[in-house]
Parts: C-alpha cells; sequence; structure tokens
C-alpha cells in the first residue's frame, strides 16, 4: 500500500508484510507486527505453524506439477519474496520452467524485480486478481506464458481477501484460459475451524490494508468447478502433506488443495 505521495505507507498495517513477519522476514514496519502479534495471541501461536506450513504446500505442490510436465507457472497475489518463492522451486524441477507473479502492492512488486535481477525466465506483474482479463493481457505475462500449454495457477492465501463475487469471477475466468492438464493451487483461511478466534482476527485486519474474509469449506470447495480435485482432497496443510494420512498435532484454519483442469 502506497500513501498519497506514492511512497511505501508504514503506518497501515500491510497483510504482505505481516505475512513476512511470521516467516521470520525483515520487510515490516511496527504496525504490521503490532498487527501480527495480536493475532499470534488470538490463534494461540498457530498462525506462525500454519503460515510455515502453507509455505511447504506452496513448494511441494508446484514440485508435483513440475514432476508432471507443468513448466509454466502464475502466482496470483505473490507476496513478498521469501525462501524458496515459486520460482527457486520450479527451476530446480525443470530448468526450463518460466514464472510469472502477479501482486497489486507496489512495494512487493518492487522488491521482487530487485529479487529477481537477471533471471529472463522470471517476471513480475502489478495487477489486481479482482481484474483478471489486465493480468492475462499483460505484455510480460504474453511473452513468457502460452496459456495454450498447461500452467499452474497458484492462489495460496490470496483469495480470503477478495470478495465472493469478484474471487469467483476471477478463478472462473483464469480457468476458462487454462490448457488441459493445467493445475489450480489453492489454499484459503476457513471460517468453520475455530469461528471466534476468526471473527476476532478478521476485526484485526479491518484496520489493514485489506480486509480478511475466511469462508465455510463448502464455498471454497466451490473453487474447484472444472477442476479435478486431487487427492487427498480439500483439507489441512497437515494432512495434505502427510498424503491423507493422520493430521496429528494442532489444527490450523487453512485448508489447501490441488486441482489439475482435463
Amino acid at each position: 500500500m502506497t500513501d498519497a505521495d506514492g511512497g511505501v505507507d508504514a503506518t497501515t498495517p500491510n497483510v504482505a508484510r505481516m505475512y513476512d513477519y511470521w516467516l521470520g522476514g525483515k520487510d515490516n514496519f511496527e504496525p504490521d507486527r503490532v498487527a501480527a502479534e495480536r493475532v499470534v495471541e488470538i490463534s494461540e501461536g498457530r498462525v506462525i505453524e500454519g503460515v510455515r506450513l502453507n509455505r511447504l504446500f506452496l513448494g511441494t505442490a508446484v514440485s508435483a506439477a513440475a514432476a508432471a510436465g507443468v513448466r509454466q507457472f502464475l502466482d496470483l497475489g505473490s507476496g513478498l519474496p521469501t525462501q524458496d518463492n515459486v520460482h527457486d522451486v520450479a527451476l530446480r524441477a525443470r530448468p526450463d520452467a518460466r514464472v510469472v507473479y502477479v501482486d497489486n502492492d507496489p512495494m512487493v512488486c518492487v522488491h521482487g524485480r530487485a529479487l529477481l535481477g537477471g533471471v529472463g525466465q522470471v517476471g513480475f506483474v502489478e495487477g489486481d486478481l479482482r481484474r483478471p482479463e489486465e493480468i492475462l493481457g499483460d505484455p510480460a505475462v504474453r511473452s513468457l506464458l502460452d496459456l495454450t500449454e498447461p500452467v499452474a495457477v497458484l492462489c495460496v492465501s490470496v483469495l480470503h481477501f477478495v470478495g465472493d463475487a469478484e474471487a469467483t469471477a476471477a478463478v472462473t475466468r483464469v480457468r476458462d484460459a487454462m490448457a488441459p492438464g493445467s493445475r489450480l493451487i489453492l489454499s484459503h483461511l476457513a471460517s468453520d475451524a475455530f469461528p471466534g478466534e476468526m471473527a476476532k482476527t478478521e476485526q484485526i485486519y479491518s484496520g489493514a490494508n485489506a480486509r480478511l474474509g475466511a469462508r465455510p469449506r463448502a464455498q471454497i470447495l466451490r473453487f474447484f468447478d472444472g477442476f479435478e480435485l486431487l487427492p487427498p482432497g480439500l483439507v489441512g496443510p497437515t494432512e495434505w502433506l502427510t498424503k491423507g494420512g493422520e493430521p496429528g498435532g494442532r489444527r490450523f484454519a487453512g485448508l489447501v488443495g490441488v486441482g489439475a483442469k482435463h
């Protein structure tokens, strides 16, 4: 989020910088840390372990997509760069992989482009998920990705910051542009698991640069309309990472899943 002069707004909690703080990053300010710590307190620490499991899910799902023959990746709402980003994982698995990151936060885009340096197979686009047509038509997207071939589209911890109608329309439009063999890699906060805690967390985000709107599992599942939901389905991150085995340990508010388009 920027201020009126186009600089970085360091006074309002920023969802990307809060996420960065939970991952142990340094690209955050005092308001971000205060808000993030309030969520840690509400969740009894689950949020920190949850976001790290979410990153592990992302990397594992990207590796699996590459192993299945996908060599193009479109990361929508990518957030601030951290360790084992999509391009790091994809290029390890497939040296011919191509990756485009998209985020609507100018600061995220500046950091992303600085990190990428001269990696020619990777691009960073400033774009808004609520306007998917602009993203799909962006010159950087069109130059790096061939949507007539399979692509893995990532919506990892982003759709719960988008309203119902806009989120559904965005996923539907992107799905329609995806070739057979493509994958949707998705994680989303669910309102079913800890409704009291989630309501308090949503109040904290009401003062941030983007409002949080967790959804019930049945509504999240509808984002996979038109896809085959791959095993183990739409489940918690621990269960997904153990391929449907016993979840064990603490439960988390997030759900994750991967869909294949046929």
